[in-house]
């Protein structure tokens, strides 16, 4: 067992760092859209979507 944590140590620890990050990414975008932020930029005039978007 500890010559498999000596030999894979490195690469375990960068895919958990790696998987940390992804999570900490997901988590951000649902607490986002939970709080009604988007990606938009604004310009409704080049976007097909502004009345799905912007609903008055």
């Amino acid at each position: 067992m500890l010559n498999f944590l000596a030999s894979y140590g490195g690469t375990i620890l960068i895919g958990l760092l790696v998987l940390t990050v992804v999570v900490l990414i997901v988590l951000g975008m649902f607490r986002g859209r939970k709080k009604d932020h988007s990606s938009c930029g604004g310009n409704c005039g080049q976007c097909a979507s502004c009345g799905i978007c912007h609903k008055k």
